[in-house]
């Protein structure tokens, strides 16, 4: 009998969450036909990372597994022949001819402006570059926009207004070399962590260097910070004039740079002129010594380095945010140097590729402006055409608006999730719910978005694609397949083209002319071979660049034209810039306040922002039960002094309620937060938590954001929305959770889907460990879904509710059961033995809030599998005081090594009188939480200044 042999092999490639750009090695094993992964490990040759890795990349591998993938990608081709029929699975010949068909039929008809396709910054720069030469090479339409819209415009907009072109001027070694860093609109340990990683190592090895951080909350961030200016949300504008005014006054600006390399300054000085001290501390809401602290750091500084991300630039003012950031760097001769310049932190792991092929619907490739005929007939020729169309496009919010008004009457939206990431989810929905034809290609089937698609393409993810990436510091990097494509998904260029070539065929049908196709392309190294010819002499020049450098040498960063010998740290250090004069531009913008004002009806600031260990829509970082642990249910961070105001104790449910819709949440109390404003984390959207109030559907947290859009970069105000917060007063609760095999938790998690319109308040989540092993030896993940409703639950829905839970049961079970039909409450627990103990492995409780105190304390056994022998039917008590003492768990503060915050409050008790230091290292030594990833340090070190004096 033959036996199959193990066999590993190690990949290099390059992380696909935030815009850092990490590297990796991945580790795979193959027996036969199968191949997993094995491991995953920061790449410590790679310049960007070095070898680290935060809590979301180093778990990358345990969410490529066979039995997540199973139950949560799209597998095969699928086609709704009507709008009121399902999907069938159909071969990929019938998949994309139908695209092609139905594209060409309503192009015929209604124009090539009627198509359009949306795209994403998780895209590699070649399936860019072929999604943006179909639609403004082939369709003739620049209705091709990105989800790096919601995350980057302004970033662009604010780069090509100062410099004239969109080109970051700094490298991450700027972190290393500078004297201050101006942290700004941005949660850097959280949204970018391993530069935060950086950021503190800087710190130690250079205790002289200075951090301020601008941020309405007190972030991990904010607490690490020298000086930290808790702003009102959306005065940014106003702080930096604010700034730039005591620059002024106190003499502390560079006037022999201002006066060889800018121009416009003048314009600026007036304006600034009503900035005074007094007016932006009263604007901002910060005190003048706090202003004027910052002003000194930020000018007197020998080099001064900003970081900046969503909260400048999702923004109804974030061209103005970002050029007014600028002008401090400019006035201060702040950048073309080593440590300073204003740094745009990239929010998605391919934003700026997306940018650099000109899949914008207002650029054209290499950076090239839309506007300027020169640069349009430029990338025709390239092409091949007679021409490019010269009108911008639909951008992101336009484009789904004109799906809802009907003027759009078909899209393609790709590796995107507009459906949960948009503001104004019911407008969005709406629109796709109406939508002529809809097509989502995606690796993930059960999105918000896919539910809406006719056609579904399954598209090829991490791990399994071959292409390039370019990161924050325009560093570009290869991204190499460790294991084949996941069942019948194709890679996203690959799709495109065979649609491409479909669709050029039906368009040229009956054509007498001789035409060339456009689409000639045999793998991904030719596609961007094609895209590096279109950026001769272009600002990003990567002519000397090849596929074989990036294998031989490593990322290199753009520009890189023929015959460099490498790549380009650092852009501007001769005050040459990208203009007609080569000066840098300072922009005169007044303050403008957020385009949604709170008064007395919706008094309540929001903000968004991310979690540590989640990404995006959650498609992938949901389906791991670790990542969850950190944060595991959606809430409503509001104050303690609102919470008294309004009554409210701590996980109390509330409405949440702008103009636009209403979300019910349990509220957090957090000293985080200002009074009179909110914070919701951005992920949570309709495939974790919903309901309805009322006639309104609840959509998750942009159900209540605001569509209005920057003039200039027309990207979304998703950072602010006036709300109110008021009691829910739901008087019936159901809490079901329960250990379910790891190879059905998640499939059954989008199975509860189906019940989240049958009642006002519905969240489903899965927690647990992901390598957990049960007591009884099976692989487990914990499952769990709260509901609240303003009547009893039906029998119906119950029933349905303990099919889903008790469908999978392992092992030798029994139950205990209470009934109070009078009182419609019931609390039915499963059982589960094993030759010396007894575990709980199912709850469900269903009752007013008195019936259902015990979830707390039922959870912590659950969880815990404590031992319950000797309590038998006291388990069934309906209290919220459990039948023996016990300690509750506490948040997971530290997930590579399953730290509870309880567990490290109870280790600092020991030894308060320590100093900071030596309590880190006494808990690293101890529990190891801080040694891996690095996530948790901030947070544990907000702990250790609580706790130790």
């Amino acid at each position: 009998m033959q036996t199959s042999t193990t066999q590993t092999r190690q990949t290099r490639t390059t992380c696909c969450y935030c815009g850092v750009g990490c590297g990796m090695l991945v580790q795979t094993e193959s027996t036969g036909e199968h191949i997993r992964i094995k491991s995953v490990q920061g790449d410590p040759d790679h310049p960007a990372n070095m070898g680290q890795l935060c809590s979301k990349g180093s778990t990358l591998g345990l969410t490529a597994q066979p039995h997540l993938y199973e139950q949560s990608r799209a597998k095969f081709p699928e086609l709704r022949r009507h709008k009121d029929s399902p999907r069938k699975r159909v071969s990929w010949d019938q998949a994309c001819e139908t695209v092609a068909q139905r594209f060409a039929e309503i192009i015929a008809e209604h124009g090539p402006d009627s198509v359009g396709l949306y795209v994403s910054g998780q895209l590699l720069t070649e399936d860019y570059y072929v999604f943006n030469k179909l639609a403004k090479g082939l369709i003739g339409t620049n209705n091709i926009d990105t989800n790096s819209r919601l995350c980057m415009s302004s970033a662009v907009a604010g780069y090509k207004q100062s410099f004239g072109a969109d080109a970051p001027p700094c490298s991450y070694t700027d972190i290393e070399q500078a004297a201050t860093i101006f942290i700004t609109g941005s949660n850097t340990a959280y949204a970018h962590p391993i530069l935060f990683r950086r950021i503190e190592a800087a710190r130690q090895k250079n205790p002289a260097l200075k951090l301020i951080v601008v941020d309405p909350r007190r972030t991990d961030t904010a607490s690490m910070a020298d000086l930290f200016l808790q702003i009102l949300p959306g005065t940014d504008v106003a702080l930096y004039h604010g700034m730039l005014h005591i620059m002024l006054w106190e003499g502390w600006i560079a006037q022999p740079y201002i006066d060889t390399h800018t121009e416009g300054f003048a314009a600026l000085k007036t304006l600034i002129r009503d900035y005074t001290p007094k007016a932006v501390a009263e604007i901002c809401g910060i005190t003048e010594a706090d202003l004027t602290e910052a002003a000194r750091l930020f000018a007197c500084s020998p080099a001064t380095l900003s970081l900046y991300c969503q909260g400048l630039n999702q923004s109804s003012s974030g061209t103005d945010k970002n050029t007014a950031l600028i002008n401090l760097h400019l006035a201060c001769a702040q950048l073309g140097k080593p440590g300073a310049g204003p740094f745009s932190l990239t929010g998605q792991p391919n934003a700026m590729g997306g940018r650099e092929v000109g899949g914008l619907a207002n650029l054209l490739s290499a950076h090239r402006d839309m506007k300027n005929p020169e640069h349009r007939q430029e990338v025709a020729d390239l092409w091949g055409i007679p021409t490019v169309p010269a009108l911008p496009g639909l951008t992101a919010i336009p484009m789904f608006e004109a799906l809802a008004a009907g003027t759009l009457k078909a899209i393609w939206i790709v590796c995107t999730n507009p459906a949960q990431s948009l503001p104004d989810q019911t407008m969005v929905h709406a629109a796709l719910a109406g939508a002529e034809f809809v097509v989502v290609q995606d690796a993930y089937a059960h999105t918000a978005t896919t539910a809406y698609a006719d056609v579904l393409l399954p598209a090829t993810t991490w791990a399994e694609k071959e292409g390039t990436v370019t990161n924050s510091e325009r560093r570009i990097s290869r991204v190499r397949a460790a294991l084949p494509a996941f069942a019948e998904s194709r890679n996203d260029w690959e799709i495109a083209l065979d649609v491409a070539r479909r669709l050029e065929t039906l368009m040229h049908a009956g054509s007498q002319s001789i035409w060339h196709s456009l689409f000639n392309f045999t793998d991904a190294q030719s596609v961007w071979e094609e895209h590096r010819a279109t950026t001769r002499k272009r600002d990003l020049d990567i002519t000397g660049l090849s596929y074989q450098i990036l294998e031989q040498q490593g990322p290199q960063q753009w520009p890189y034209p023929q015959g460099a010998s490498t790549g380009t740290t650092r852009l501007y250090t001769d005050g040459l810039f990208v203009t007609p004069s080569q000066r840098a531009r300072f922009t005169a913008a007044p303050y403008r306040a957020t385009s949604e004002r709170t008064d007395a009806r919706y008094p309540i600031g929001l903000t968004t922002g991310r979690l540590r260990d989640q990404w995006h829509g959650m498609s992938r970082t949901g389906t791991l039960a670790r990542l969850q642990a950190h944060a595991p249910s959606p809430s409503v961070d509001i104050s303690p002094l609102d919470a008294r105001r309004l009554s409210l104790t701590d996980g109390e449910l509330v409405y949440v309620t702008s103009r636009r819709g209403v979300q019910i949440l349990p509220v957090r109390m957090t000293d985080s937060i200002r009074p009179s404003q909110a914070f919701i984390a951005m992920h949570w959207g309709a495939e974790c938590v919903s309901g309805h109030a009322g006639k309104s559907v609840a959509r998750g947290v942009n159900s209540l954001t605001i569509a209005a859009i920057d003039p200039v970069s027309e990207q979304p105000e998703l950072k602010f929305a006036a709300v109110k917060i008021t009691k829910a007063n739901l008087p019936w609760y159901l809490y079901a959770f329960a250990w379910m095999p790891a190879d059905q938790a998640v499939r059954l998690q989008i199975e509860l889907r189906e019940l989240f319109d049958q009642a006002s308040f519905v969240t489903a989540t899965i927690f647990g460990r992901d390598e957990m092993t049960s007591k009884n030896g099976q692989m487990e993940t914990g499952l769990s879904l709260t509901m609240a409703n303003t009547e009893a639950f039906s029998e119906a829905l119950l029933r349905q509710i303990q099919l889903i839970f008790n469908a999978y049961t392992t092992g030798e079970q029994s139950s205990l059961s209470f009934r109070d039909s009078r009182h419609n409450s019931q609390r039915d627990l499963s059982i589960t033995h094993t030759q010396t103990e007894k575990y709980i492995s199912s709850v469900l409780l269903t009752g007013a809030g008195k019936d259902v105190a015990a979830e707390v304390w039922l959870r912590n056994y659950l969880e815990n599998q404590k031992d319950i022998t000797a309590l038998g039917r006291r388990l069934l008590m309906p209290g919220h005081i459990p039948p023996e003492p016990m300690l509750a768990r506490g948040r997971m503060i530290c997930n590579c090594f399953n730290i509870s915050e309880d567990t490290i409050r109870a280790h600092l008790a020991l030894a308060p009188t320590l100093e900071k230091d030596l309590a880190l290292q006494s808990l690293q030594t101890s529990l190891s939480c801080g040694t891996s990833c690095g996530s948790c340090l901030p947070e544990i070190k907000a702990m250790i200044a609580s706790n130790v004096h």
